[in-house]
């Protein structure tokens, strides 16, 4: 459901992927001994959201890896593309966004009681034996250092948002450093791609990751295949 309706808030969508996990577990009659997630965009939100429901608390134990790809995990407040933000103001005013609205860290007035922040509070990244973050610079939508989870720029001259973008990144990190458990590795994808519209504004390469069957394969063929097994 979730994937023809991404516009409303991310509790709304959580509440959604709850439901499919159950309803597959429950039809199919699967006991999960290992649970793995691949994520595209704003689907890591999601992910990591599930993860704090008590629904799932018997699967916390099981988690394996968490593939991200271009996932906004700590929001799109230092997107630098004008035309992008443009166009999310206007998605977000047109369709009344509960998402965009979260990701831009405009759901509250203190940052500190945003959806992002408390999330980036609870317990998430660290739950995996595998992190594995996909980012490109190409990507217009989703900031290359959101992506990464990483300090930018913009955030360490921000006096008045940067100290709270630097408690997420603290907030979601430094659990995976403390257990030696976790690996976390950070992908750089160049993707090459035809001059045209899509490409020009950064959409190209965000929907790259899905819409390249070449991109896929030889990802998961090289390198990314190993952490599922």
């Amino acid at each position: 459901r979730n994937q023809v309706d991404t516009f409303a808030d991310f509790d709304v969508m959580t509440d959604r992927l709850v439901s499919e996990i159950q309803y597959y577990v429950e039809v199919l009659g699967m006991t999960p001994t290992r649970v793995s997630f691949i994520g595209h965009s704003l689907g890591n939100i999601i992910i990591r959201s599930v993860l704090t429901r008590p629904e799932m608390v018997p699967f916390l134990d099981k988690l394996h890896t968490l593939l991200s790809l271009s996932g906004p995990h700590l929001g799109t407040l230092y997107n630098n593309s004008a035309l992008v933000n443009t166009g999310m103001w206007f998605m977000q005013k047109w369709k009344k966004s509960g998402s965009l609205l979260q990701l831009a860290f405009k759901d509250y007035p203190d940052p500190r009681h945003t959806f992002l922040y408390r999330l980036s509070q609870k317990p998430g990244l660290a739950l995996f034996k595998n992190v594995l973050l996909v980012g490109s610079v190409q990507d217009r939508y989703v900031p290359f250092h959101s992506a990464r989870i990483e300090m930018c720029k913009s955030a360490v001259k921000d006096k008045q948002f940067g100290a709270v973008y630097t408690e997420m990144i603290n907030n979601l990190l430094q659990p995976v450093v403390n257990n030696t458990d976790v690996n976390l590795i950070r992908y750089d994808v160049i993707h090459s791609l035809p001059n045209t519209a899509n490409s020009l504004i950064g959409r190209a390469a965000h929907i790259a990751v899905l819409d390249s069957e070449i991109f896929i394969e030889k990802f998961m063929l090289v390198t990314g295949l190993q952490y599922f097994k």
